[in-house]
This record gives structure tokens, C-alpha cells and sequence, in this order.
């Protein structure tokens, strides 16, 4: 099993480095490019299969030492429990079924091996991430899938629009990991170690022992817990770091269900999830944590709801998902946070693979306005659309409803009605957005026909994921069981009263016909949407939710403005102004006494003469 677990990261990673360095034909392209995730996911079914029975279990293996300086000992350490073992299925397994979609979604770009070689390093990077054996190792992961998610987003970097939403992604995730970075110095300070399993064992300890944690160790825990968080969010796209994410499907529409589904934004749930008993030692911080997914889910829903860009408006949707994650480890159950990030995977993946399947087909039109009526002529997307949309209103019986459902019963079981109602708000939105968004692209007026079909390729995948979708609301019991002690509370809570029970299960399918009638009586139409001048207080508030909250128009104004105004104020450099000085200053002092060379000895004569004399008559003076 070891040279198994070492292998899954080590695979795209040797793909990567060979396909960089060799730079072999399109078809061996997509054989080395796909076939390593491939075999790199049915690695990790074994390892599921040899688990199967087990709910605790842990599996170390080394791949060498990386540096020792006194207490500070790194490793290149893999470990594997029930956590890291769903995560790497996930990410191994969405992986593989979206590089083979990327093979048939490509095949006609030039820059095809360029492009599996940062899929392949994106993926490796994301699984040393999640299987790191200590903190610095996980920064390293962590940092990895940074790089790549840049270099994919600027993949077209021929057009200026795509490097600047590379660049702005980097820019604002730079910022949480700056803080992350902190975050794991202090740890260090505070433990006296990086390895994830001792940190989690003091951690363990202290939360038995609480007398002895003193105020100052509770402050600086607090900072370091914060300091996480801020890296988390950055990655994770949360308020305020999250308006990245919309701007960064820029990249191909592969590389968006990457980043979406399998890595980059999961990274931030799994750091919390796997530091959760450091965490549970500040509880202030946690509570910042779920109020910050709140806010994040309506903030992700609501600005759905205007867009009219499909990429977008399921880019904004993973930002709003994502608030229920963190809400849900806000409120102490990372369980219930993890098994939404497995089935917001297989979901979210549908979803964005059907959409690169509806804008190849419809000739690279992402106006979804301009999709209206293609049940007819494109029945499996019809289908493969309807199921994602569904999962993601949470419907009852798709995966996405078994999950949402436990984390918004896991905030009642917490006591924490108002982020309950939060929750509730949120899912109402989400089936409002997503009900609109299927009817107008399949039920709506025919505006342009489709003239191509799904390739095989493509469509053997979306039926992959509609299965996954349907049936893969199967609660990971090893994670549920790693998680049992942390969340025994919540577990032997009260039972919920019927409107707290019967509300969440009812209101998606009482919003989707809802979403129906409206659709129906013309609500859902070109001229609703923010595009329009008018000045009235609803178009206002179109605008308001299609710019995001106006976030990028906050950072504008508070951040961008006054760099500018400064940067053209100090044009000239003060710290440069500086320095002239001081050369003016040396050589106004070169002039001065460069008159004292004149090269005629006898002033040479005269000067020793007065100076001796000088000298004499002072000495005579003393």
C-alpha cells in the first residue's frame, strides 16, 4: 500500500515533467495526459476497496527527508486516513473524467500538451496538498495549485481580458496566503512543530485539559486559527477574497470544473476540516467562520440570479456552495462540510462540463439568452443540465439534497437559528437561479440552433457524472467516524420541530414552480436583466447583484483610486529624491574642494606653512 499512496501524487506529476521536457504528438499527448490521472484514480479505488471495512486507519509513507534545524524536522511524508482518502478519491477520480473530457474539448488547440501539462501539475499539487503530513509540505501543495490555477486561467493569453483575470486571482489569493504563511509560523511558536498529527494531538489535549490554556495561548491560538482562515478564504473564494472566482472563467471551461469540483476552492474546506481540533480551541473564530459563510452563500446566490453569462452564473454558485461548507464547519461539523464538498464535486463538474458541451455546440455563445429552446435538439445536455440544476436546488433524492439538508440540521443541532434561516434564504435562491437557468436554456425561445453534437468522449462522462450526481449522496462513513468525538453534540442533539424538519425538504420544489410560473408569465427575459439603461430602483438592484455586491467597484474605490493618486504623486519617488540629494550634497562638496587642486606648488608651499603656523600658535595657546 505504500508504494501505492506514493504513487497516486507521483503520477501526474511524472506525466507533467515528461510531456514539459518531451513535447510528443497530440494523441500521445492525450494518452500520457489522461492515462496518469486515470491510473492515479483506480490506485485510489484500490485503496478504497482494501478500506472498505475500516473506519479508522492510518497509512504513512516517506519519500525522504527534506530538512532538519533543531526542533523543526520536515519530511516528504504522505498520510493517509478516512479524510485524505475521500479527498484524494475526489480529486483523482473528477480529475480523470474531466481530463478525458479535456482530450476531445482541446484536441483542435494548438497549445494542447501545454495545457495537460499545468491539468497534470494541478492535480499533483492538490494531492500532495491533501495528503502533506505537515504544514509546510501542505503550503507547498497549497502554493502549487496557486501557480497552476494562474497559469490556466491565462491559458489564452493572447487576449489581455484572460491575463488580467490570471493576475487578479493571483493577486487576491497572494493576500490569504500571505496570511496563511503567518498563521503556520505562529503555529510553530505555539507547538513547537509543523506535523499535522502532533498538532492535532496538543490540540486534542488541551481541549481535555482547558485549565491549561492560559489567556495569552487562547489569543494566540485565536490570531493563528484567524490567520488559517484568511488563507482559506483566499483559496476558498469568501467574503472579501472571493471575487476572483467569477472573473477566473477566463480559462477553458475544463479548467473551470477543475478548479471548481476537484481542487483550488476545495483546498480551503479540507485545511479547516483537517485543523478542526485547533479550531475547536476558539470558538469566536469558528462562529466568524459560519457568519462569514452565510453572508458568502446569499452574497453567491443573489448575484447569480442576475448574471447571464453560464459560466458565470456558475461560477457564483460555487461561491454560494462553498458559504454552506464553511457554515457548516463554522458550527463544528466538518463532517457534514466535507460530504458537501464530495457531492458538490459531482454536481458542479456536471454542471460545468455540460456547459463546455452547450458553448462548443452553440458555437461559443455563453449568453444564456441566446441558448433558448435546445431540449429538441440537444436531449442528453437537456438531461445531464437538468440533473446538475437539480442537485444543486438540493431536490430531494439527488446527492446534493442529502448533504445540504445535514448541514442545515447540523446549525439547528448547534443552536444557531439566525445562520439556520441564513441557510434556509440561501437554498430558496439557489433553486430560484437554478430553475431559471435550465428553463430559459431548454424551454425557452429558440433563438439560434445548435449544429453540433456532444462527441462521445464527452458524453460518456456527463453520464459518469449524472450517476454520481443521482446516486452519490452516500455519506463517507470513515470521514463521519474520524469526526465522531468533535461532533458528539450535534449527534445526540434534540429532534427539529416540523417546520425546521418539513421547510428545507419542501421549499426547492415549491421555488422550482415557482421559477416555473414566473418563467412562464415572461419574468425571466433579456429586458430583466441589468443591461438595460433605466435608473428605476429594480434595475438598480440588478445592477447592484450583477456587479457581485459591487465588490470590484469597493476595492476600486479603496484600494486601486488611491494607489493610483499616490503612485502619481510620488512619480518622481521620494526614497529616489533622497538619494539625488545626497548626490547633489557630495558633489556640491567635490566643487568646494576641488578648488584647494590647483597644481602650483607654491600654493601647495603656502598651505603647509599656514597650516604650521596655525598649529604652533593653537599648541602655544593650550
Amino acid at each position: 500500500m505504500d508504494i501505492l499512496l506514493s504513487l497516486i501524487p507521483l503520477l501526474p506529476l511524472l506525466s507533467a515533467c515528461l510531456l514539459l521536457f518531451w513535447q510528443p504528438k497530440v494523441a500521445t499527448t492525450q494518452v500520457i495526459g489522461v492515462g496518469s490521472v486515470s491510473l492515479a484514480a483506480l490506485l485510489a479505488v484500490s485503496l478504497n476497496i482494501a478500506l472498505w471495512d475500516q473506519t479508522q486507519f492510518v497509512l504513512q509513507t516517506s519519500l525522504g527527508q527534506w530538512l532538519t534545524i533543531d526542533k523543526l524536522s520536515l519530511s516528504f511524508t504522505l498520510y493517509l486516513d478516512p479524510l485524505s482518502l475521500v479527498m484524494i478519491t475526489i480529486v483523482t477520480c473528477i480529475g480523470a473524467l474531466i481530463h478525458l473530457y479535456s482530450a476531445s474539448y482541446m484536441k483542435e488547440d494548438a497549445d494542447i500538451c501545454r495545457f495537460f501539462v499545468y491539468l497534470n501539475l494541478f492535480v499533483s499539487a492538490m494531492l500532495f496538498l491533501v495528503l502533506a503530513d505537515n504544514l509546510i509540505l501542505l503550503y507547498l501543495g497549497w502554493e502549487g495549485v496557486g501557480l497552476c490555477s494562474y497559469l490556466l486561467i491565462g491559458f489564452w493569453y493572447r487576449e489581455v481580458k484572460n491575463s488580467q483575470a490570471a493576475n487578479k486571482a493571483f493577486i487576491i489569493t497572494r493576500i490569504g496566503d500571505t496570511a496563511m504563511l503567518i498563521g503556520i509560523i505562529l503555529i510553530f511558536y505555539q507547538f513547537d512543530t509543523l506535523n499535522i498529527q502532533q498538532i492535532q494531538a496538543h490540540s486534542q489535549q488541551l481541549l481535555q485539559n482547558s485549565e491549561q490554556l492560559t489567556k495569552g495561548a487562547v489569543g494566540l491560538i485565536s490570531l493563528c486559527c484567524l490567520l488559517l482562515f484568511a488563507g482559506a478564504a483566499g483559496k476558498s473564494a469568501q467574503v472579501p477574497l472571493h471575487s476572483w472566482l467569477p472573473d477566473a472563467m477566463a480559462g477553458p471551461t475544463p479548467v473551470s470544473a477543475l478548479i471548481h469540483a476537484a481542487t483550488m476552492v476545495t483546498a480551503g474546506i479540507y485545511l479547516v476540516a483537517r485543523n478542526i481540533e485547533l479550531f475547536s480551541l476558539a470558538p469566536d473564530v469558528l462562529h466568524f467562520i459560519a457568519i462569514v459563510g452565510v453572508i458568502t452563500l446569499i452574497l453567491g446566490a443573489t448575484s447569480a440570479l442576475a448574471q447571464t453569462d453560464l459560466k458565470r452564473i456558475l461560477a457564483y454558485s460555487t461561491i454560494s456552495q462553498l458559504g454552506y461548507m464553511f457554515l457548516a464547519l463554522g458550527v463544528g461539523s466538518a463532517s457534514a462540510a466535507v460530504f458537501h464538498l464530495m457531492t458538490h464535486a459531482f454536481f458542479k463538474a456536471l454542471l460545468f462540463l455540460s456547459a463546455g458541451a452547450l458553448i462548443y455546440c452553440m458555437h461559443h455563445e455563453k449568453n444564456i439568452f441566446k441558448m433558448g429552446g435546445l431540449r429538441k435538439s440537444q436531449p442528453l445536455l437537456a438531461l445531464s443540465f437538468g440533473i446538475g440544476c437539480a442537485a444543486l436546488a438540493s431536490l430531494p433524492m439527488t446527492s446534493g439534497f442529502f448533504s445540504k439538508e445535514l448541514i442545515l440540521e447540523r446549525t439547528l443541532f448547534a443552536q444557531q437559528p439566525i445562520l439556520w434561516w441564513g441557510g434556509v434564504v440561501g437554498a430558496f435562491f439557489t433553486a430560484l437561479y437554478s430553475a431559471k437557468l435550465f428553463f430559459v436554456i431548454f424551454f425557452g425561445k429558440l433563438s439560434r440552433p445548435s449544429t453540433h453534437n456532444t462527441p462521445r468522449a464527452m458524453a460518456a462522462v456527463l453520464i459518469a457524472l449524472m450517476l454520481l450526481s443521482l446516486i452519490g449522496g452516500i455519506q463517507p462513513q470513515g470521514v463521519f467516524a474520524h469526526f465522531a468525538a468533535l461532533e458528539q453534540s450535534l449527534i445526540t442533539a434534540p429532534p427539529l420541530s416540523a417546520l425546521e424538519h418539513w421547510l428545507p425538504i419542501f421549499l426547492p420544489v415549491l421555488t422550482v414552480i415557482l421559477a416555473w410560473f414566473l418563467f412562464i408569465k415572461g419574468m425571466f427575459t433579456p429586458n430583466s436583466q441589468p443591461s438595460q439603461p433605466s435608473v428605476g430602483a429594480k434595475q438598480q438592484l440588478q445592477r447592484f447583484l450583477h456587479s457581485g455586491w459591487a465588490f470590484d467597484s469597493l476595492y476600486h474605490l479603496i484600494l486601486v483610486k488611491p494607489f493610483r493618486l499616490i503612485s502619481a504623486y510620488n512619480r518622481r519617488d521620494i526614497v529616489d529624491q533622497l538619494y539625488r540629494q545626497l548626490e547633489r550634497l557630495s558633489s556640491l562638496l567635490y566643487r568646494q574642494l576641488n578648488r584647494f587642486q590647483t597644481g602650483q606648488l607654491r600654493h601647495y608651499s603656502a598651505s603647509l606653512v599656514i597650516f604650521c603656523v596655525l598649529a604652533i600658535a593653537w599648541g602655544l595657546t593650550q
